[in-house]
């Protein structure tokens, strides 16, 4: 029986994908990740690649021949014909540079990624225009007819801005001038956190060993998901409470607490699983995948009946913002998290409830005053006027 692969419209960290559904399928699932190059989703639980032109013909030269393609749930985005354009020689020439620069830059492989295909959007869009005369006036119609269009969010468009930035500098014939170009603000948004109540009632929803370690630590050492899938067993220093956390976000090394009270959990998790390099494996000794982390902590904060989502990095706010309510101070705070700059780590103190239940409402400060009975109080809070 020919397989089907059902095409989907699909919207992923922020960009535009085509998901790849079909039922499991050996040989068809080693051609759409090799040859199409796609990625796996465990939210989606689809296969995906970029939805561009070039991709989507892609789908079919390669696809056409093994099996039927279903698009019945897949319109194709509509685009300008600016953005249709293949790019000439000189343009993946250049763009290739870009993409080696960026590497020379030392700059994580997902930042490298997300760069390299906002600067070769731009290009298309570009496509009669030679890069000697990019102008200002460019990269803004390209914000308004694309980024508007497409809905890219906030941050899509400070990330384009910086690397359109770096590209007027690795290529400096152009007329952009960089210094003019301005990043939009940064929306403002509090982080979230879950009481300590509802922690402990997500650690009691935990009954799989592996897990409720993963959470403990997540929790009780405010560690970011990338750190704990990376840290290995040598990472762990159980005698001096700490852990060390190699090549954390912006390549730094620093130090994580180790809560005292999670000892017999780790060695009872050590001792079970017996891990061999990382201290949290997966399947063949590599390390535990994100995904897996993120669905199960949905299914267990269901479990725990919490409505708030729960996701690696929540857990990471609440550390931070129970040790400021504990009266731990910003600067050791700072250091805990590995935060490069004060002002990262102050944003908690606009959820920390240690001072702001402490002020009292001036209609307390009202009936004190007066000494208002509870009687005087119900009839001056109900009266009708």
């Amino acid at each position: 029986m020919t397989p089907i692969v059902k095409l989907l419209n699909m919207r992923h960290r922020n960009l535009n994908h085509i998901g790849l559904q079909f039922a499991y399928h050996d040989g068809l699932k080693a051609v759409i990740k090799h040859e199409l190059q796609a990625q796996w989703s465990q939210t989606h639980r689809v296969w995906y690649v970029l939805d561009t032109p070039e991709n989507l013909k892609r789908i079919y030269s390669v696809l056409a021949a093994l099996c039927t393609i279903d698009t019945s749930s897949y319109t194709a985005r509509q685009s300008s014909n600016k953005e249709t354009q293949p790019l000439t020689a000189t343009q993946r020439s250049v763009l290739n540079g870009y993409y080696r620069y960026l590497q020379g830059k030392r700059y994580s492989q997902s930042t490298i990624k997300t760069y390299t295909f906002f600067v070769s959007e731009f290009v298309k869009f570009q496509h009669k225009i030679a890069f000697e005369d990019y102008t200002n006036r460019q990269v803004e119609l390209f914000i308004e007819q694309v980024f508007i269009q497409r809905k890219y969010s906030i941050s899509s468009q400070r990330q384009f801005i910086s690397a359109l930035k770096l590209f007027t500098t690795y290529f400096p014939q152009t007329q952009i001038a960089a210094l003019s170009l301005t990043r939009p603000k940064k929306s403002k948004k509090l982080p979230e956190v879950i009481s300590q109540e509802q922690f402990l009632s997500l650690v009691q929803a935990a009954k799989n060993l592996k897990h409720r370690t993963i959470i403990c630590v997540l929790y009780g050492s405010g560690l970011r998901i990338s750190e704990l899938l990376n840290l290995e067993l040598k990472d762990l220093d159980p005698d001096r409470n700490q852990l060390f956390i190699r090549n954390a976000k912006g390549r730094k090394n620093r130090y994580a607490q180790l809560s005292a009270y999670l000892k017999p959990l780790l060695f009872n998790y050590l001792n079970t699983h017996k891990p061999q390099r990382y201290f949290i494996e997966g399947p063949n000794g590599k390390a535990y995948s994100a995904s897996s982390v993120r669905k199960f902590l949905v299914v267990y904060a269901q479990k725990a009946g919490i409505a708030q989502r729960i996701t690696p990095h929540i857990l990471r706010h609440s550390y931070a913002t129970h040790l400021l309510e504990q009266g731990v101070g910003i600067r050791h705070i700072q250091e805990l998290l590995g935060h490069s700059k004060p002002e990262t780590t102050m944003i908690y103190t606009h959820v920390t409830q240690r001072d702001l239940s402490a002020i009292k409402s001036p209609l307390d400060s009202v009936i004190a005053k007066f000494k208002l009975d509870k009687q005087e109080q119900k009839f001056l809070l109900s009266r009708k006027l």
